[in-house]
């Protein structure tokens, strides 16, 4: 081919993302733990999106509207404390 020949070389052929070789079937499944780890991601990366209205607001808020916030970071702390310590997030 002229355009575009064929050459392998190691960083074509590693792994990409889902950890699994490229020269192995395209029929196998992928393992369980990635989609939890990427489902883990996207949830604490939205709540984490949240802070930053509040950042922007900081000034205008009522006291309500503090403590509010700080409960949500805290639940969003013991959320992250429990996966981390439950072992969700290791990759074995």
């Amino acid at each position: 081919m002229v355009a575009s020949p064929f050459r392998p070389n190691d960083a074509k052929t590693a792994p990409y993302e889902c950890g699994f070789p490229a020269v192995e079937t395209t029929r196998k499944p992928f393992d369980i733990r990635f989609y939890l780890i990427a489902i883990l991601f996207i949830v604490f990366d939205v709540e984490t999106a949240l802070l930053f209205p509040w950042a922007m607001s900081f000034r205008q808020l009522t006291l309500w509207g503090v403590a509010s916030m700080w409960l949500f970071l805290a639940l969003l702390t013991i959320g992250y404390l429990y996966e981390w310590f439950s072992g969700a997030l290791n990759w074995e």
